[in-house]
């Protein structure tokens, strides 16, 4: 006889335990146990059946791997917990005897120091991996850096997660490795590129955030503070794989004048010893005395030895046309589809090096009206080294002054009374030898005004667009997402509409019908005529061969050519213009232009009649309509309700595109109304 098995102690059972079995086991408390989930990345599973996973008759909600609590009772912050939840029990019992002084001693020496840097490590063991894990610590810190401080969300925190935001967009902008972004309703999404890694993240706008009561921030913190260590972790990587020192230089006080990205200075880590670090204090607050020797003659030829070899791009890359040597090709690889039935390709459109100097050449000035932050943020992560703005909108700006000539482009977000200016150009050039002119109806000449959403749909079609599209009070063209393509039969708010392609495609259609109809009719004529007696004409008869037509048909529609002594001219000198011979693989407008371009009366004889084609047409539909109904009822039950479920949400969506194309064909044509007068 078989040994019998105890209940509990194999399958499904084994396999899972519940919240409240793993938080006896580890012997902590509930906030605890989450927040050591959170750091340790394990989360709740679902069992198959949740009645044998659990052991009691009491339904469980929540349920974790048994292998994954067991891995948690060997974490060394379990010990800080533990050492906190002692030291707790301390600091109460010293508050109970009066003894205000101890507590706050204990308190502030002997609390423990929880660092999440040996579980960065062993989460990550790879940078790829901590790239791949990189959109919601992002998503997330970005939000926690705009919000108020209350006392949920601490102003420590919100600092750090501003400053480690803002020393990631600085690799950003040198490593030229923002690729694309997009405005929406919940803030601008970013999207970056790091060794190979797509990295996509939300910035929330700058608008005054609300704390609600019905977010956990607990919980929420607890994400920030292991992300915040992410973070620490990938900044250092990206900053010394550039060759930079970490942490960056801080200017506190252009940061509090709003600096932002201007209040960080890199440094290059070869010549960190010999630049001297300016605004650093001791622990008394004073500034701190340079206490380096002045460099010798050896020294500083050595840092010029140092600074020499530093690779230089020659002049033709600096111009941006480099030369290509013989043999080797500059261009883009295309990628060719092999034999038939191949997969197609995505053809490169324009390299890197091209789209991070897209805005080098120009000068862009931020009115004070747009959106600061991320205007300077993609304008310097795409190659623009000069942007200014307001002196309202912080401090780090390029300049100040609105009226600089060296200016080519400002953006402003309100509408701007156009008139003829006096001096300079207003196409975008400047000219250098004019003299400064006053403004004219708020513009200067020889300077762009153009609206936001140019620099966004420039970065994301990865060229310049025009600029009269973006003219200020312009109507805009729709901001498209760059990560959502277009359908290939589906609605496309890029392309014209409908009814412009369907008579393009209906006329081309039309032609090859015609031309298909005329070669099968002439196939069949051939082969009914074929006993046909060729009639030589003279040369009085200009020279044509008439064949002798069918007894079936019409003696009326024949429209050949008759000699000058059968037909002799009428009286009042009109002459009877012969009729063009129909040529076949050729449509009716086009013979009917070869025979008015030839002075000869075209015969339409050979089209067939709309209601014959109607016919067929009928006919066609009928067919198909046959032939669908035959495959239905050859399906079991089950294919079917399937298909009917594939046309009814085939239909849903068409009906859908219809709706959208009808709202846009009504906005064109009432913007049309709007400038006719009307």
């Amino acid at each position: 006889m078989g040994k019998i098995k105890k209940k509990g102690t194999s399958g499904q059972a084994k396999n899972f335990i519940t919240r409240t079995q793993a938080v006896r086991k580890l012997q902590i408390s509930l906030p605890d146990f989450r927040r050591l989930c959170i750091y340790k990345g394990i989360y709740p599973r679902e069992p198959r059946n949740k009645k044998k996973a659990s052991k009691t008759s009491t339904p469980s909600t929540t349920f974790y791997y048994t292998k994954d609590i067991q891995y948690l009772l060997h974490e060394p912050i379990l010990n800080k917990f533990r050492d906190h939840k002692a030291l707790a029990k301390k600091i109460a019992r010293s508050l109970g005897r009066g003894e205000v002084g101890d507590a706050a001693r204990l308190e502030k020496n002997s609390k423990p120091r929880i660092t999440l840097d040996h579980i960065i490590r062993a989460r990550y063991p790879t940078f790829v991996d901590a790239l791949r894990d990189l959109d919601d610590a992002l998503s997330l810190l970005f939000l926690f850096a705009s919000l108020p401080s209350t006392s949920t969300v601490p102003p420590k925190t919100i600092a750090l997660c501003q400053r480690l935001t803002l020393e990631f967009q600085h690799v950003l902008i040198v490593k030229h490795a923002l690729r694309k972004s997009f405005i929406s309703i919940k803030g601008i999404y970013y999207q970056a590129t790091i060794e190979g890694q797509d990295i996509l993240w939300l910035v929330p706008h700058k608008f005054v955030q609300r704390i609600t009561d019905d977010v956990d921030y607990r919980i929420m913190g607890t994400f920030v503070e292991f992300y915040t260590t992410l973070l620490g972790f990938v900044n250092y990587r990206l900053y010394t794989s550039q060759g930079l020192v970490y942490p960056p230089r801080f200017d506190v006080k252009s940061d509090e004048q709003g600096g932002e990205l201007g209040a960080f200075t890199l440094q290059d880590n070869r010549f960190r010893d010999s630049t001297a670090i300016e605004g650093s204090t001791d622990q008394n607050n004073h500034p701190a005395q340079d206490d380096r020797k002045p460099l010798d003659d050896a020294a500083m030829q050595k840092i010029v030895e140092d600074i020499a070899q530093i690779p230089q791009p020659n002049e033709d890359q600096g111009r941006g046309d480099p030369m290509p040597e013989e043999g080797v090709s500059d261009g883009l690889d295309k990628f060719e589809v092999q034999g038939e039935g191949g997969d197609i390709l995505e053809q490169p459109s324009m390299s890197d090096t091209d789209t991070a100097s897209l805005f080098t050449p120009y000068s862009v000035f931020l009115s004070r009206e747009t959106p600061r932050q991320p205007l300077e943020f993609l304008l310097r992560a795409f190659g623009c080294k000069r942007v200014g703005w307001d002196e309202v909108l912080g401090h780090g700006a390029f300049t100040n002054d609105m009226s600089d000539r060296t200016i080519t482009h400002q953006i402003v977000d309100r509408p701007m009374t156009l008139q003829p200016s006096v001096s300079g150009r207003d196409d975008g050039q400047i000219m250098p030898d004019a003299e400064p002119a006053p403004m004219q109806g708020g513009r200067m000449p020889g300077r762009t005004y153009v609206q936001p959403q140019w620099v966004w749909d420039c970065i994301n079609q990865g060229k310049l667009l025009r600029p009269d599209l973006y003219a200020p009070g312009a109507t805009l063209p729709p901001h498209l997402s760059p990560w959502v393509k277009p359908p290939k039969t589906g609605y496309d708010p890029t392309a014209p509409l409908a009814e412009e392609e369907d008579e393009l495609i209906g006329s081309e259609e039309e032609e090859e019908d015609v031309d298909g109809e005329e070669e099968v009719d002439d196939g069949l004529a051939d082969a009914e005529i074929a006993p046909a007696v060729d009639l030589d004409v003279g040369e009085e008869d200009h020279g044509m061969d008439v064949a002798v037509a069918d007894s079936d048909s019409n003696s009326d529609s024949f429209a050949g050519f008759a000699s000058n002594d059968d037909n002799p001219s009428p009286p009042n000198n009109t002459a009877i213009t012969p009729a063009a011979p129909p040529q076949p693989h050729k449509s009716h407008r086009q013979r009917d232009l070869e025979a008015e371009a030839a002075g000869l009366a075209f015969d339409p004889s050979p089209s067939h009649s709309s209601s014959s084609k109607g016919n067929k047409e009928k006919r066609k539909k009928r067919e198909a309509e046959d032939e669908l109904a035959m495959r239905k009822m050859m399906m079991s039950k089950r294919k079917r309700k399937l298909y009917e479920k594939m046309v009814f949400s085939n239909r849903k969506k068409e009906e859908r595109e219809g709706r959208v194309e009808g709202k846009r064909r009504r906005l064109l044509e009432a913007e049309g109304d709007g400038g006719n007068g009307r």
